[in-house]
């Protein structure tokens, strides 16, 4: 038995490195991805255009116009002369904000009297409007502030402990676990999820497919060896390339980005192993129910949206509906992604992440043991 297990994981090692752009593949397609995807994949929205309604043409206006323009989140787009030339360029698409200082502002911010700046977003895109409302109110705030500073210095006594009264409350925050706010911290994990996703469950399942139609598989098929053995032969060489692949990944996220798992190496690869298990078997169900590469093709999109767009790696599993959320719970790539922020950002052990290992391994007995039984030898 192990003789013959043996000879087909020869077999299939020859098949898969008979071309020469696999191991290349192998190496630099995790590179590539770490490399390219969390710079270009982020909510960390930036160059926001902005039009700013200037009704005050005062020191204090212009001053936060420049302070606007100088934090690196918004170009100033223009500065049109009333409310409805900016909302024409919004119409147009030329602008995504507008701020309107009315007359008075200058005034108001002497006198201390509460002055209101009109602010208007283009919402279509909903991230974009939100953040960008609240880095324009973090700016205006942050302006407030300096001239309360520069007023106490240069306002008469009297008018300082009117200053004074009123109340001002300083928040620091602290931000744990990914202290520098980078999205890129947040998203690499995720991202690692995703090459094991497509390595060790998808391309099994098309290699399976394309031995069906090339007829090749037919010539296993009539021998006497088992169900069992066949998809152990099929599985176990792209399980070792994922564990390669993973290696690359955790050393390339720690050369490119310095990112490294706050808990322990171990504890990582052990939970990618549990979740191979769990995935390739979604990959043989795939190859078990498709007859023709353009099934499996439209088998796998399918999948991998499911996987992705309903496994948390953009959204939060607890911010979807509750239909959602209960697909998230048999998905393994939900799992895995949450285990590796854990493990990578959070300082996690493998006591800490055990509920997931074992809802991974559900999941990999029920996966695998319906691969088993789905599959049929035809000769």
């Amino acid at each position: 038995m192990m003789k013959t297990l043996k000879f087909l994981i020869e077999k299939e090692f020859k098949q898969m490195f008979r071309n020469p752009l696999i191991p290349k593949m192998i190496v630099m397609y995790p590179i590539m991805v770490l490399l390219v995807f969390p710079w270009a994949v982020s909510f960390e929205i930036k160059n926001i255009r902005i039009d700013v309604v200037d009704h005050s043409k005062s020191t204090y206006s212009r001053r936060l116009t420049d302070k606007i323009e100088a934090s690196g989140y918004f170009i100033l787009n223009d500065t049109p002369p009333d409310y409805r030339t900016a909302m024409w360029n919004m119409e147009q698409g030329e602008t995504d904000m507008i701020l309107e200082i009315p007359p008075s502002f200058d005034v108001d911010m002497v006198k201390n009297r509460a002055s209101g700046v009109g602010m208007a977003v283009n919402s279509v895109n909903g991230t974009q409007g939100l953040l960008g409302s609240n880095y324009i109110t973090q700016i205006v705030n942050d302006f407030s502030s300096e001239l309360r500073s520069e007023l106490m210095h240069t306002l008469p006594p009297q008018s300082r402990v009117s200053l004074m009264r009123m109340a001002q409350i300083d928040i620091v925050p602290q931000y744990k676990y990914n202290p520098s706010l980078d999205y890129k911290n947040f998203m690499i994990p995720g991202f690692m999820v995703l090459l094991l996703t497509l390595i060790c469950g998808i391309l099994p399942a098309l290699n399976i497919v394309m031995e069906k139609e090339n007829g090749t598989i037919q010539q296993i098929n009539v021998t006497p060896v088992s169900r069992i053995l066949f998809i152990l032969a099929k599985l176990i060489p792209f399980w070792v390339v994922g564990l390669v692949v993973m290696i690359i990944s955790v050393s390339a996220a720690y050369l490119l980005y310095g990112l490294w798992p706050a808990g322990s190496l171990l504890a990582v690869l052990f939970c990618a192993i549990v979740f191979i298990l769990s995935i390739s078997g979604l990959g043989l169900i795939i190859s078990n129910y498709s007859e023709t590469m353009q099934q499996a093709s439209f088998l796998v999109m399918f999948f991998i949206l499911i996987l992705i767009l309903l496994g948390g790696m953009f959204t939060p599993v607890s911010s979807m509906p509750a239909w959602a959320q209960l697909i998230a719970a048999i998905n393994p790539f939900s799992y895995l992604t949450n285990t590796f922020r854990m493990l990578y950002l959070n300082g996690s052990t493998l006591a800490d992440v055990s509920g997931n290992l074992l809802a991974l391994g559900a999941i990999a007995v029920v996966l695998n043991g319906w691969a088993v039984i789905s599959y049929k030898k035809r000769g």
